[in-house]
């Protein structure tokens, strides 16, 4: 993983914030580098070496326009799908994400005494802990900067109290190197996801996984699509307690409105999150 990366997005998750507070004001690139205590010059680096594009394409990807044509082209998808036959969106592209899930009884049955292996890595979404056992990847979060890193080793604890933890820093570097280099993980197996939840919270994970790459959609449309348009609210709780960030997309889903709304791992990453896969898609199209 290139360590630059990780210094780049905490600048770029600081212009995020600093763009959303000012957006009536719709600062402009100087703004932006002052704000930043950057050049102009620099700015533009740094988005073309953490995005790939320049700064005012990247912020173009987090607009509320934006936002709402991306959901409107999904409603297409999504009723694409349904006349097709097919079981969703994902169904349409390529997918390297499997899933095992079962319930919270079973999940502790079978965790039992399992070993856990885990680690903390930096990414181009600042440090991220990933924990796997041997039926899977069953824990990925991005950290908060502010929080003692062995915390989270003892979440882990609590969330698997009979299971065995081990520090295992190769295993999972190479587990998050590949999630974060999709270029080189097409022609791999799959990726394999081993949660637990609630019958509803497995369904709304299952189909998170169908949604795209760089595709956007609201609570409204994914209720529908799991035909429970009346269970947006409990789409959203679903969404809070995703185990698996990122590879369980749950960053993907915005607000009606098409503002990003409230993410379990901070508003600003899910802006970047959003804004860095359109912006990879555009270079992917080109």
């Amino acid at each position: 993983m290139d360590p630059d990366c990780s210094t780049d997005y905490l600048r770029v998750e600081e212009a995020i914030a600093y763009l959303r507070r000012h957006q009536a004001q719709q600062p402009d690139l100087a703004a932006l580098a002052a704000h930043l205590e950057l050049s102009e010059f620099h700015v533009q680096k740094l988005f073309s070496r953490w995005a790939g594009i320049s700064p005012k394409r990247f912020l173009q990807f987090l607009t509320v326009e934006y936002a709402k044509r991306r959901m409107a082209e999904t409603g297409d998808l999504l009723t694409l799908s349904h006349a097709a036959g097919l079981s969703g969106p994902g169904r349409l592209h390529d997918l390297f994400v499997t899933m095992e899930a079962m319930s919270p009884g079973e999940f502790k049955q079978a965790a039992a005494g399992m070993t856990i292996r885990y680690g903390v890595h930096e990414t181009p979404f600042g440090p991220a802990l990933i924990a796997s056992t041997r039926r899977g990847i069953c824990h990925l979060s991005f950290l908060n900067p502010q929080r003692p890193l062995d915390q989270e080793p003892r979440e882990l604890q609590i969330l698997w109290p009979s299971a065995h933890l081990e520090h295992s820093p190769m295993e999972s570097a190479a587990l998050l190197d590949r999630i974060f280099h999709s270029e080189e993980a097409g022609g791999e197996r799959p990726l394999s996801l081993w949660v637990s939840g609630s019958n509803f919270q497995i369904q709304v994970w299952r189909a998170l996984l169908q949604i795209p790459f760089a595709t956007l959609l609201n609570y409204q449309q994914l209720a529908s699509y799991l035909g429970q348009p009346r269970a947006a609210r409990a789409v959203g709780n679903a969404i809070a307690h995703n185990p698996v960030a990122y590879l369980i997309p749950c960053h993907r889903v915005l607000r009606g409105s098409g503002e990003f709304g409230k993410y379990h791992w901070g508003e600003e990453r899910k802006a970047a999150l959003v804004a860095w896969e359109a912006a990879s898609d555009v270079k992917t199209v080109c």
